[in-house]
């Protein structure tokens, strides 16, 4: 059978209402409101809307009209309509495919490194390998359900639904946007290994010249300082290298714990800092404190370079989840287009890549996590070597 030709606001309350059958099904089907917060909700969506109730009544009812929708009531003998969607009654879909169909309706053209972090909720892709096949599998169904887009110069392939128009992006002469995504083309596990060996081969000189790193900067400085006084329990330092950051914390009096993935910065952590704990692992391990309910604070100084523009809210997430309520999270890292390559870190040979972040996504990102961004500064760079404008920003888990 043809498939449906949807418009933007079709595709909005379709796609709403197969993404909360999935993440609240104790409140599935949704009522008239549910259903319009839902579409209007401001993370996980593009673009952002603003339906009001008659928007999505006269789109349900469209969507009823093509057998995409069911009217069923609360309760025997209630008057409250909730509303169910039928494409999976008309489109036969797995799991998988019908997770990347649902953020595909939600957030048009993505890559499968996006759509990857974004259907975590919905279903769980081993790695980027999977979601492709997955792709390929939609694009092979009769008629297709999705197409890849034509390759743009500097970013990853895109992907769209075939369920309705759908708006690919910048204007052919406007340039192609900066890209953020190619770190991940092998995986994000090949990826972690080189970040990992990149920095056990650079703990030793890296440490030599972190010693004294914050003594030229004293904005850095000045904004630690803020957030150990406003901490309010323990403080976490994500991504903590070799310590000198949680080193700098603790001389504020402050509870310090650091994390880190590579374990020959977590050897020069604990030689250099050995009154203070130190431990392995990576940011989707961290744990709540032993000693609290959740983390008062936690820094990220440069702890996100090398992930992927699409990786940030999950990430984000994951982190924030730890924090107790109006816990802070401050974060700092490198602004500018795309992925650079470094083959010398700390006159090390390493084969690393830093992504160089857009501010907007950060924040963007910061909002899809479920955290506030009280304050951000971009700053030029400090040091001789230093060539990239920096982001910090001051967040909070909301009380």
């Amino acid at each position: 059978m043809p498939l449906p030709v949807l418009s933007a606001e079709e595709q909005r309350v379709l796609g709403s209402l197969l993404e909360k059958q999935r993440t609240v099904p104790a409140s599935y089907p949704l009522s008239l409101n549910a259903l319009r917060l839902a579409c209007n909700q401001s993370s996980s969506r593009d673009p952002i809307v603003e339906y009001s109730e008659r928007d999505v009544q006269d789109t349900v009812r469209s969507l009823k009209d093509q057998g995409l929708v069911r009217l069923v009531w609360a309760g025997a003998g209630s008057r409250v309509v909730k509303y169910h969607q039928l494409l999976d009654e008309v489109v036969d879909l797995r799991d998988d495919e019908r997770a990347l169909l649902t953020v595909l309706l939600l957030r048009g053209a993505q890559a499968p490194g996006e759509l990857k972090t974004r259907t975590e909720r919905l279903h769980p892709f081993a790695d980027r390998a999977e979601v492709e096949a997955c792709l390929a599998r939609l694009a092979s169904f009769d008629p297709p359900l999705v197409r890849e887009l034509p390759l743009q110069r500097g970013r990853d392939p895109r992907w769209v639904h075939l369920l309705g128009p759908v708006p690919t992006g910048a204007a052919p002469d406007a340039g192609p946007e900066p890209d953020r995504e190619s770190l991940l083309a092998e995986g994000a596990a090949a990826r972690d290994a080189k970040v990992v060996a990149a920095y056990d081969a650079a703990a030793e000189a890296y440490a030599e010249v972190s010693l004294d790193e914050l003594v030229d900067k004293p904005f850095d400085v000045w904004l630690l300082e803020r957030v150990a006084a406003a901490a309010g329990g323990p403080v976490m330092d994500l991504g903590c290298g070799p310590g000198h950051i949680a080193a700098f914390l603790a001389d504020t009096g402050v509870e310090v714990h650091g994390l880190d993935a590579s374990p020959a910065m977590i050897e020069q952590a604990r030689a250099n800092y050995d009154d203070l704990d130190f431990q392995v692992g990576r940011f989707t391990q961290l744990l709540r404190p032993r000693t609290a309910a959740a983390w008062g604070a936690i820094v990220a100084w440069y702890s996100f370079v090398h992930l992927a523009a699409s990786e940030l809210a999950p990430t984000l997430r994951t982190v924030g989840e730890t924090l107790r309520p109006d816990g802070r999270l401050a974060l700092a890292v490198h602004l500018g287009e795309g992925v650079r390559h470094v083959d010398v870190l700390c006159r090390t040979p390493v084969d690393l890549d830093f992504v160089l972040h857009d501010r907007d996504q950060v924040l963007a990102a910061i909002a899809e996590a479920g955290l506030v961004a009280d304050e951000w500064y971009v700053r030029s760079p400090v040091g001789p070597e230093a060539d990239t404008l920096r982001l910090y920003v001051l967040a909070r888990r909301p009380a």
